[in-house]
């Protein structure tokens, strides 16, 4: 499977730099976002996640009033291709150890995925073969 079928009807949420922390996490909570793309002139320059706002906003003392994204988001984050494989996303995330991949096309930011996305996607293409080797085991005659 590949990353474009599992973004096709998701509905991304972005930030630009000079939001505040506040207002990205209010938002970031109502939509239970984990990650937010970061743009500036429509441009990805950046991810603003969960982590980055324990480590470099509350851990450091800042006040989320006042401290713009620019200053505490992950710069020229890793990005995927809609088209790349599933599985090739899941290995990527595993080794840089990160759980949001922005997805871009022709340069233009087209989605995220997530980690649970993937997971999710998995264990309902497992569910639906347990389901039919269910079907297939009912429907054998007995010998």
């Amino acid at each position: 499977m590949r990353i474009c079928d599992l973004i096709k009807s998701q509905e991304t949420y972005d930030a630009k730099m000079d939001q505040t922390v506040l207002e990205t996490v209010r938002v970031m909570v109502e939509g239970n976002i984990g990650a937010v793309p970061v743009l500036h002139n429509g441009k990805l320059v950046g991810i603003f996640s969960e982590r980055d706002l324990m480590k470099r906003v509350l851990a450091e003392g800042r006040d989320p009033r006042s401290t713009c994204l620019a200053e505490v988001m992950t710069d020229d984050p890793l990005t995927v291709n809609m088209y790349e494989e599933v599985e090739n996303c899941m290995a990527l995330m595993r080794r840089h150890g990160f759980r949001h991949l922005p997805v871009c096309h022709e340069g233009q930011l087209v989605g995220m995925i997530s980690l649970r996305d993937i997971l999710l996607q998995d264990l309902s293409e497992k569910n639906d073969e347990v389901g039919m080797m269910r079907a297939y085991i009912h429907s054998v005659p007995d010998a």
